[in-house]
């Protein structure tokens, strides 16, 4: 619109459309300077369609928007009755052009406005989208009587009101009397001063009621001409609200960035209104919403209006204050960041200059070069070759380029590693010795093995790296073996687990053509740990996973093949790694899940389980100090006895390892720092007792007597105290110690001499764990005796099995099912595996031939219809060790004689009787003892192994050692009646 009202002929046509008594003012703000200074205003928001300029903008489909500011044209009007009928000197001066008697129009088209009344004096663009309303108006113009009527738009029940709520569209698909309902009474009478295409430029004259409907479609009402009521120019009260009305718009003006730059133009204008332009002026400006302004508009008392004019305007002062100080806090803010950049790139470009800094890749190259320098001695020629090729590289690539950060991670990590920077090993035995005793009891053979390893360190002057697998049941200390291995020898320790690793890349690391591709989990632990010859513990490789991503357990061929580890190459470094100084340690619970190709790099030490007295050590010795010392309780405090600690090893921690019976151990700790805690027997404040009291000098004072505790406890039984505790608490005995304390007197403090000794019993709780409330700290026994028979029946034999968990007994059981001729058959139960079903048919026939010889006219397999079982069904089992116990079984079912008393046997037998190997003899060994065994039979080859078992677990064994089933005939069956049962 602006722009249609600039051009040269647009612009007479605005001046000829006026009467031709209407001249233009000029003066030093004309018209079209004002015009051209408002070009490219905008809205304060979009759902305000007023323009911060002398007019209206009511755009309804939203390409009003775009529409230029239409200025105010101030003219002056001859012949024409103002709107304050000459009751101010400066009512001749009227806003805008009119036709001569625009108040004949007393039957006028109504227009519909949905967003912001038009007030007398303003312009507004519309767009007129009915065809019939626009053929109307133009029609209008044509017969010269250009006016209509322009009337704010009601919104409809139960919706908001805002500038948006109506698009035009939808304005005029109203039509008829419903339009006439919505419309507001009060309007104005609006010139139509030109048309194009739909859109029609409006100028506000004068206001209107509307009386009655005449058309519906077009929409023609009747009208009455308002005028404001009568009012006296010189009342103080209105001067004085005219005057703030036009103070608070200039300080609008002034503070508003919508109109700084047209600050002089209005605010000279401002002052030569009259009191009701004023009014319509301050609103037409304001932000109000359109009902406000419509009650502006409503308004024909002058000082009323000015009043409600004056809110409006304060309003906008406070929002134009806001504005200003968000657009201050941003643009300090911009500025700020701003002035510091300007200020770095000026300083780096003086730097520069100077020599004083170079730039980032410069800078990255210094910093590689630096890095390498320690070791460049020691770096392999070829590794050199690669990191100076890189570094050129980088100086090419630039910065912003995927290839530059791929080069500079690759240069970091090849700078980054020890190359030829090992730690200073540790050659003395005897120190290593004591260091491996002081963490762990036993291992004896891993021990032994790593002592080894140091001799000959220490024989040929340098360590060679080993590849080292300890294999045996969880919690024995296979895993903390391996950090006392590097504190002996002086090495870094890095630990990492492969239980479950599937990928290959995890080992040997990512193509660095990928994104975000990373080294190995070697290259990693020589980074993390800075030297070249580590002790590296690889956990569970038991445990390897294989999936589509490749085979891990063959990508550690390599890293744990001494022959090819000298030269490790890592898919990401691409360069070869020595690590053949670096000791592998690994761990395994059964090594037969280990591949061949893997185990046969490894030396395997295996780590049977604990016997009774070696667990009773190791909780003595290493797991009641740390649990103690977790909890907070003294070694005075508690005391827990070898009966408790043994009945706790048998009943509750039967497995091979110690985890368990630590957790337990820890479980009673915990118990009895809740009960000192409750009975506040402790002097800690951190546990919750109290101080003791100052004493005399010359009293010995205990450090863990209690004043509070003697008060309560002195008197107290220690029976008592153990038989009356609460579901919740945990029973304990109590050792009460008395002791003899002498407080000062502080009656009289000048006199040094006077003092009144009193004794005071001080009890100090010592909490006993015995066997009698061992279950009242961890409960119920969990195992019982595994002796299921006091008097083993025919048919039943104690077999010797070996579990990850270490090692039990296993009965085998026999029964007669169904005897006739020709039914001799075999059935049997327990959730066997296949290895274990062929060693039962092999029983089964190696028995019927035995029977056959030692009994010919017993036919009893082949009549008898047997059925044999191996209790705990639960539990899977496998293995051919059990065969010469299933034959025994059934044997002695066949002969109705049962086996000789306190026997366990192990042992794989043959179709023709020959006892073979076996493995875990130290496991069978430990089980049979806990099972109160006497007799064990072994198989010949196995001898070894057992000579190999300490003094204290071959102990009270009576141990035999067979080669064929004969002699465990002999031994099972040939004996006195004395040796019957269990």
């Amino acid at each position: 619109m602006l722009k249609f009202l600039l051009s040269s002929p647009n612009r007479a046509h605005c001046i000829t459309t006026v009467a031709p008594s209407l001249r233009v003012k000029h003066d030093s703000n004309s018209l079209f300077d004002a015009v051209g200074r408002l070009t490219g205003l905008t809205r304060r928001s979009p759902t305000n369609s007023l323009f911060r300029a002398f007019f209206c903008s009511d755009s309804s489909d939203g390409s009003g928007s775009g529409s230029e500011a239409q200025p105010v044209v101030e003219v002056e009007e001859k012949g024409v009755e103002s709107e304050s009928d000459g009751s101010d000197s400066k009512a001749s001066s009227a806003i805008v052009p009119a036709y001569p008697r625009p108040e004949d129009y007393l039957t006028v088209l109504a227009l519909p406005l949905p967003h912001r009344p038009l007030f007398p004096g303003f312009y507004m663009p519309i767009y007129v989208k009915d065809p019939k309303l626009l053929a109307a108006l133009q029609e209008s113009r044509k017969r010269q009587a250009p006016y209509a009527g322009a009337f704010l738009l009601k919104d409809e029940p139960g919706t908001e009101s805002s500038s948006s709520s109506e698009s035009e569209k939808s304005v005029y698909d109203i039509k008829g009397k419903e339009l006439f309902n919505r419309l507001h009474e009060v309007g104005t009478l609006a010139q139509i001063s030109s048309i194009q295409g739909d859109q029609v430029i409006l100028i506000g004259h004068r206001r209107l009621r509307i009386t009655e409907m005449v058309s519906e479609d077009p929409l023609t009402v009747k009208v009455d001409h308002l005028k404001e009521k009568p009012y006296d120019k010189d009342d103080d009260v209105i001067k004085a609200t005219s005057f703030e009305v036009i103070s608070t718009l200039r300080d609008v003006l002034k503070t508003s960035s919508l109109w700084r730059d047209h600050v002089q133009t209005y605010s000279q204008h401002i002052g030569d209104f009259n009191f009701p332009r004023l009014a319509d002026f301050g609103a037409a400006i304001s932000g109000a919403n359109k009902l406000q302004c419509q009650q502006v508009l409503e308004e024909l008392d002058v000082h009323k209006r000015l009043q409600l004019t004056l809110e409006l305007v304060k309003k906008e002062m406070e929002i134009s204050k806001i504005q200003e100080s968000i657009a201050k806090a941003i643009e300090e803010k911009i500025s700020g960041e701003q002035r510091r950049y300007l200020l770095n790139e000026q300083l780096k470009a003086i730097k520069k200059e100077l020599g004083l800094e170079t730039d980032d890749k410069t800078a990255l190259s210094a910093k590689f070069r630096e890095r390498l320098e320690p070791n460049r001695e020691k770096c392999p020629p070829h590794v050199l070759q690669v990191i100076e090729e890189e570094l050129t590289k980088l100086q090419l690539l630039e910065a912003s380029s995927s290839e530059f950060n791929v080069t500079r991670n690759y240069l970091d990590w090849l700078t980054v590693l020890p190359w030829g920077n090992y730690s200073d090993e540790n050659f003395d035995v005897i120190r290593a010795q004591t260091i491996l005793d002081e963490d762990h009891y036993g291992l004896t053979d891993v021990k032994e093995r790593i002592l080894e390893f140091i001799a000959v360190g220490k024989l040929r002057g340098t360590s060679q790296g080993k590849i080292i697998c300890l294999s045996g049941p969880p919690g024995v200390g296979k895993t903390s073996i391996g950090r006392s291995i590097a504190r002996a020898l002086n090495r870094k320790f890095y630990r990492f687990s492969v239980g479950g690793l599937s990928d290959v890349a995890e080992i040997k690391g990512h193509r660095r053509t990928y994104i975000g591709a990373m080294p190995g989990k070697m290259v990693q632990c020589l980074k993390n740990v800075g030297t070249a010859n580590p002790l590296v513990l690889i956990d569970e490789i038991d445990k390897l996973g294989s999936g589509h991503a490749g085979d891990p357990a063959s990508a550690l061929l390599e890293l744990l093949d001494p022959e090819q580890n000298a030269n490790f190459l890592d898919h990401y470094l691409d360069v070869p790694i020595d690590l053949s100084k670096v000791l592998f340690v690994c761990t395994a619970n059964v090594v037969g899940n280990i591949p061949n190709p893997l185990l046969d790099r490894m030396e395997v030490i295996s780590i049977a389980g604990y016997i009774t007295d070696e667990k009773m050590h190791i909780a003595r010795d290493y797991l009641e100090k740390t649990a103690r010392e977790a909890c907070g309780v003294k070694p005075e405090q508690v005391e827990m006895t070898d009966a408790a600690l043994l009945g706790l090893i048998e009943n509750y921690c039967r497995e091979a390892g110690v985890r368990n019976l630590q957790k337990h151990i820890e479980k009673i700790y915990r118990k009895i720092a809740l009960r000192l805690v409750r009975e506040g027997s402790s002097n800690e404040p951190g546990i919750g007792g109290k101080a003791a009291e100052p004493a005399d000098a010359k009293a010995e004072v205990d450090d863990e007597s209690d004043h509070h505790a003697a008060a309560n406890k002195a008197n107290v039984d220690a029976e008592s105290v153990g038989n009356t505790s609460h579901e919740s608490e945990t029973s304990v005995q109590v050792d009460t110690v008395q002791t003899n304390d002498q407080p000062k007197d502080s009656k009289d403090a000048t006199d040094n001499k006077e003092h009144q000794e009193t004794e005071a019993t001080k009890a100090v709780e010592k909490v006993l764990v015995d066997t009698s409330n061992l279950a009242d700290f961890v409960g119920k026994p969990v195992f019982h005796a595994e002796r299921i028979y006091d008097q083993t029946p025919v048919g039943v034999v104690m077999g010797l099995a070996w579990t990850a968990m270490g090692g039990s007994t296993l009965y085998i059981e026999t029964t007669l099912v169904e005897q006739g001729e020709g039914k001799g058959a075999l059935h049997i139960t327990g959730q066997l595996g296949d290895v274990m079903k062929e060693s039962a048919q092999i029983a089964h026939t190696l028995a019927r031939a035995i029977l056959l010889e030692k009994e010919p006219d017993n036919p009893f397999f082949a009549n008898s219809k047997l059925h044999l079982h191996v209790p705990t069904g639960a539990t899977p089992k496998d293995g051919p060790s059990a065969g010469c116990t299933m034959i025994t079984s059934l044997l002695s079912l066949a002969m109705k004689k049962p086996v000789r008393k306190d026997l366990a046997m192990t042992g794989e037998v043959t179709l023709t009787g020959k006892i073979l190997p076996i493995g875990g003899v130290k496991e069978k060994t430990i089980a049979a003892k806990r099972s109160e065994v006497k007799t064990i039979l072994f198989p010949s080859a196995n001898r070894r192994d057992y000579d190999e078992l300490t003094a204290n677990v071959r102990e009270g064994l009576d141990v035999h050692f067979v080669d064929d089933y004969s002699q465990i005939f002999s031994l099972a069956f040939e004996y006195d009646d004395n040796n019957v049962g269990n």
